[in-house]
């Protein structure tokens, strides 16, 4: 089975498709509306930093942990300790949970995307808009379903020929794009009702600039935990799709420089992603607009292309919700690739079997979630305080509650069980030079498992 497993056909396929999982709705959507509420250069700074320490540290334990046993995710942890093999469940629980509920997302941001094309810029800024959108019963259900169409074609077409390719292709363009929305972004400017003018290099003073005022100590620590939270979605930790893609990672790659490149690509694009979106809705809705939090995107964004006119809207609109949509198809296929490789590898299932069956019964979930915001609509009060419907409810359990569990899992079996030094040798492999080797022993052995129990905890709303 080992010797007839897909791969990637080399570094730069791994690396690419790995940076195109970690650069999803989680970079684009989720980073920006953080960094503006978190104080701009503050968040920023935590991020960086604990990217370096906490981030790569859980993101080079998953792939050696793939590449080390050549498995998925359900059955790689039992490869090196069968007591601990409940780790591989949580592993492929997380995806699963996670998929239908992005797939919907997608769709979403599909339905904008489709907007911008055949309307104006000023139709996504009618009152209502986006709350009317996912009320209606038939049309989020149909925009995800196309969503989650190319997911499956994507997929089965299987590693090289279908994730590889497409990575390959789309990375570029999206990074391209990105790029181009930064550079627009700063050079706008805008006078409004009340004669003050604001510029796009002013919106990226407030993004870098660490803003301390009223900064307490319970605040600095709600910031810092946001800033660590914010890793599981940017580096795609603790879903089981690193040490899928590890598993399929050849063995004459460079492990280590291989993560070195994704740590890096990843973090660029998360930073470039608030350069691209909070200048703008800074100049055109001051600092009030960045506080939209989860709607920045949906609600605040459109807003903001509306002001520039109907055809520089319209343009801006189109290729901003275009790049969203490569990323989101970006992480949605490595999510849906880690359900399929964890069937593949425990039921011995071809592939054409396995992405057929998950995709059928993710796309059964991912109705009830569209039926969530109209037929099956509920109020429920989550223990951190928040109101939630059955998307929010799926986004709690696998992301404050699954995912830290599981990692705070990983550290300790690799930690203290198996031993780092299995890993590290995995690591050293193709001559890499492990510089952060002490550091990544006490990470893994003390520090992350803490501020993972510390954000566990925050969940339940106790502090």
């Amino acid at each position: 089975m080992i010797e007839s497993r897909n791969s990637f056909s080399g570094s730069l396929g791994f690396v690419l498709a790995s940076a195109g999982s970690a650069v999803g709705l989680g970079n684009i959507w989720r980073f920006p509306y953080l960094a503006a509420r978190d104080g701009g250069g503050l968040f920023l700074l935590l991020y960086i930093l604990l990217a370096v320490t906490f981030g790569f540290t859980l993101l080079i334990t998953e792939v050696a942990i793939g590449r080390r046993s050549r498995q998925g995710p359900l059955t790689a942890y039992k490869f090196f300790r069968e007591k601990w093999a409940f780790i591989g469940y949580l592993s492929f629980l997380v995806p699963y949970i996670i998929y239908p509920y992005y797939c919907v997302i997608g769709g979403w941001v599909l339905k904008y995307l489709t907007t911008y094309i055949v309307e104006n810029a000023d139709a996504p800024v009618a009152d209502g808009y986006f709350t009317d959108f996912i009320s209606d019963q038939w049309s989020p259900i149909i925009y995800m379903a196309v969503f989650a169409i190319i997911c499956f074609y994507v997929v089965y077409k299987g590693v090289e020929k279908g994730i590889e390719r497409y990575s390959r292709i789309i990375m570029p363009i999206l990074l391209l794009m990105v790029i181009c929305i930064c550079v627009y972004s700063l050079t706008i400017s805008h006078t409004d009702a009340n004669g003050v003018t604001r510029t796009g290099l002013q919106g990226l003073g407030v993004y870098f600039i660490p803003n301390f005022e009223g900064l307490t100590v319970k605040k600095f620590m709600m910031i810092a935990l946001d800033a660590t939270g914010q890793l599981f979605y940017s580096l795609s930790i603790a879903m089981g799709i690193m040490v899928t893609y590890g598993s399929y990672m050849k063995r004459s790659v460079n492990l280590g420089k291989a993560v070195d490149r994704i740590e890096i690509f990843d973090t660029t694009i998360a930073i470039l992603a608030g350069m691209m979106i909070i200048p703008a809705v800074y100049v055109f809705m001051g600092t009030e607009g960045m506080s939209a939090g989860p709607g920045l995107m949906f609600v605040a964004l459109p807003k903001v292309f509306d002001s520039l006119g109907s055809f520089g809207g319209r343009a801006i609109g189109l290729i901003f919700f275009l790049t969203v949509t490569f990323a989101a198809l970006t992480s949605a296929v490595s999510i849906l690739e880690a359900i399929v490789a964890s069937f593949m590898d425990k039921f011995q299932w071809t592939r054409r079997k396995a992405v057929i069956v998950m995709s059928a019964t993710g796309f059964i979930w991912s109705i009830i979630v569209c039926l969530g915001y109209n037929v099956f609509y509920f109020e429920y009060t989550l223990p951190n305080g928040a109101v939630a419907q059955i998307l929010d409810i799926f986004d709690y359990v696998s992301n404050n509650v699954l995912m830290p569990f599981l990692a705070i899992c990983t550290c300790i079996m690799i930690g203290w069980v198996v031993k780092p030094r299995l890993l590290i040798g995995e690591i050293r492999m193709n001559g890499y030079k492990f510089h952060r080797k002490k550091l990544y022993i006490v990470m893994l052995r003390y520090v992350v498992p803490v501020l993972l129990t510390i954000l566990l905890i925050s969940a339940t709303g106790i502090f």
